[in-house]
């Protein structure tokens, strides 16, 4: 019997353990070895506290190890550090969250946190001010807090985010909307696409470039030398996500990159289309092929395919491939269309195994 997946929690919740432990310790309450905090709207949970280290009579500095449980997260492991700061002869209870070495610094506008900002989202920016508070409320005192949060190895981590792209340099961002991670969620890509959308829109871009890998956006900036690098937005396997999210979000062209498995995998109206989700339709490809004029003989090597690769092989052996691979295109672009609306226009580049460009297409031409 397959185990359940661990949860983990997020840097958000992480920060906010140490800032309360921090606080906690500094107004007498020793060196607590996990705290409960607050999650964002509802719940609660207790994190375990990795090390204390005082720097001066109201200064200390608190580590929490990053537990992403079994999700593959890049910050998994990671140091997540407060730097606490408590005044117990202030009157005011006034919190003051700062960013620190690790974290990075908003640059580009379209993001829920302004230019020139430490990359604390909202949610968590909010769940350590709750989690402060309730130490003070513990403690009885009025005192001010300055909490600082650092990483130190975010700036390497980052590296391996979605950061870059964004314009938010220097380190990873302090997030967590739920304040615990779901192992394999989709919720994290997609928000990562869904803030690339937000940047690229924001720098006053008419045209997403989406793509479903690395190779595939790789081709598409060699096709498209002109456009700049924000329009460029990796979205793996969320076809339909991305593209209702450019829509929505008002882009007037959106060009698609993408390998053949994947161009089948679209024009048979995946909405997701992972290979675990969403397999290949070799007979409703046989068809699409057989309406364009592909002879019976390759129509049955078609449904008996097994690869992508092994069916767009039998394409190109045709001296003229072009009729079948337009008849997948259209239909790909018809799904396109059908989870985008009928607002943006629609191009397809379709890239063979060995990178190579096959076709092209697009609507409202």
């Amino acid at each position: 019997m397959k185990e359940r997946l661990r949860e983990g929690f997020t840097t958000g919740s992480a920060a906010a353990a140490a800032a309360k432990a921090g606080t906690v310790f500094l107004l007498g309450g020793g060196e607590n070895k996990e705290v409960e905090i607050p999650l964002p709207g509802k719940g609660r949970l207790k994190i375990p506290i990795s090390a204390y280290q005082p720097l001066s009579a109201n200064t200390v500095r608190v580590t929490v190890i990053k537990d992403a449980g079994d999700d593959p997260d890049v910050t998994h492991g990671a140091e997540i550090e407060c730097l606490v700061e408590v005044f117990r002869d202030e009157r005011s209870e006034e919190i003051v969250l700062k960013g620190g070495k690790g974290v990075g610094r908003v640059t580009l506008p379209g993001l829920a946190v302004a230019v020139g900002e430490a990359a604390i989202n909202p949610e968590p920016r909010k769940q350590i001010l709750a989690a402060v508070r309730e130490a003070l409320a513990k403690a009885g005192k009025n005192a001010a807090v300055t909490v600082t949060v650092q990483v130190p190895r975010g700036e390497e981590l980052a590296r391996k985010t979605m950061n870059p792209r964004l314009g938010i340099e220097g380190g990873i961002s302090i997030l967590g909307t739920r304040g615990t991670v779901k192992p394999f969620s989709h919720e994290a890509y997609a928000a990562s696409i869904s803030l690339a959308l937000d940047v690229a829109k924001a720098q006053g871009l008419e045209v997403a470039a989406l793509s479903t890998g690395r190779a595939t956006e790789s081709f598409l900036r060699k096709d498209l030398p002109d456009l700049p690098d924000r329009a460029f937005i990796p979205i793996a396997d969320y076809f339909a996500f991305s593209l209702e999210r450019a829509a929505k979000k008002g882009f007037k062209t959106i060009v698609i990159g993408c390998f053949f498995g994947k161009l089948v995998k679209m024009a048979q109206g995946a909405a997701y289309t992972h290979a675990k989700e969403a397999e290949i339709d070799f007979d409703a490809l046989a068809d699409w092929c057989l309406a364009a004029g592909l002879v019976k003989e390759k129509i049955r090597a078609i449904r008996g395919a097994n690869t992508a690769r092994q069916a767009l092989d039998i394409i190109l052996e045709e001296p003229d491939p072009r009729p079948c691979l337009l008849a997948v295109t259209q239909k790909a672009v018809h799904a396109a269309q059908g989870f985008a609306g009928s607002g943006p226009r629609i191009e397809y580049r379709v890239y063979g195994f060995d990178g190579a460009a096959l076709y092209s297409l697009a609507s409202h031409l």
